[in-house]
């Protein structure tokens, strides 16, 4: 079982999609759970020991952070718009990384029409 967080930066309907794809796993939002708007240095601390995959489309996240210290692993996803096609594109690839993803590591899951 994957513990998945989903930054208040992505579609929020990607969550269940991903949660009924995953059922074995839980997937929380960053809105849902009341974190919306809080910078990195408060939500990563939240995140630690929590979660084990951190959902982003922040591209500086990776470099502005030392993920090697991370309980958790980090994938950013690069869409052509936050609407569900765009996801949906992805998905295949999205829930592989997510079932792969180690501690500490950053991967890129990219809409194939972007």
């Amino acid at each position: 079982m994957r513990r998945i967080l989903v930054d208040e930066c992505i579609n929020p309907r990607l969550a269940p999609r991903v949660r009924s794809i995953l059922p074995r796993s839980s997937v929380d939002t960053v809105r849902d759970l009341g974190w919306a708007g809080q910078k990195d240095h408060v939500l990563i601390p939240r995140i630690e020991g929590r979660y084990d995959v951190f959902l982003t489309i922040d591209k500086g996240f990776e470099f502005e952070h030392d993920l090697k210290q991370f309980s958790f692993g980090i994938i950013v996803l690069t869409t052509a718009n936050n609407q569900m096609p765009s996801y949906e594109r992805l998905l295949e690839e999205l829930v592989r990384q997510i079932q792969l993803l180690s501690p500490g590591e950053a991967v890129h899951v990219i809409d194939p029409e972007c």
